[in-house]
């Protein structure tokens, strides 16, 4: 009751807004208002044989298997829950989703060992203070009990992929990641999911993907919150 009484009078100082919308949030809501929750804009792709996020690794590196929760586009209001979660400060809005997603879709990773997430270079995590995806593998590992392993580090910075063409992407991103130390013993023979925001062509998760590979008779899975309609 009392943390019912201070979050009401925080709303009044400072009132929550639905991160699609932009509207007030109600007393019961979180991160997102009902309506916009309802009108989600959910993939399905972990019911689809070869889906259209799979299919963007074929021949690239293996893959057991891919989704996204949503689709978004710039235009759209739920490209404002992306921005809320890497650029407003709102990464726990990650961890609720991702662990949203996971109960809406629990064989997908029912057999996940270990949660990754991408990377951020040192330079860039002291710059926005928190790693998106760390968040978002929280929301999973809460979901499924799969143990979070930062398996993977940015070993050098590298710029925005966000105006990039889809082959400046690639480029931009080779050479970024590497494994860490240890991994190849710790993680032979698990099955990994590797985990983002967004998944727009494939790029960083690609590279990220092909370092996990290397563990000796590894499994690797994919998540995002999010992909980019194609």
């Amino acid at each position: 009751m009392i943390k019912r009484w201070l979050q009401a009078a925080a709303d009044v100082v400072m009132p929550r807004v639905c991160s699609a919308c932009q509207h007030e949030l109600g007393a019961d809501e979180q991160w997102l208002c009902r309506r916009c929750l309802a009108q989600l804009p959910l993939t399905h792709l972990d019911e689809q044989p070869f889906n259209a996020m799979e299919q963007l690794f074929a021949g690239k590196t293996p893959v057991e298997r891919a989704t996204a929760y949503f689709y978004y586009d710039k235009a759209s209001p739920y490209a404002g829950i992306l921005h809320d979660i890497k650029y407003r400060d709102m990464p726990r809005l990650g961890r609720w989703l991702a662990e949203r997603a996971m109960r809406q879709m629990p064989a997908f990773a029912a057999d996940v060992d270990a949660v990754v997430p991408v990377p951020l270079h040192s330079d860039k995590l002291i710059s926005r203070g928190y790693n998106q995806s760390l968040y978002i593998a929280q929301g999973i590992a809460r979901a499924t009990g799969a143990k979070v392993v930062q398996a993977l580090k940015a070993v050098r910075p590298h710029s925005t992929q966000t105006h990039l063409s889809a082959h400046e992407r690639w480029h931009n991103i080779q050479h970024v990641y590497a494994l860490a130390p240890g991994m190849e013993r710790r993680l032979a023979g698990k099955h990994l999911l590797l985990v983002d925001d967004v998944v727009t062509t494939g790029s960083t998760l690609e590279v990220c993907a092909r370092w996990l590979n290397t563990i000796p008779a590894v499994t690797v899975s994919l998540f995002t919150l999010a992909m980019a309609r194609q």
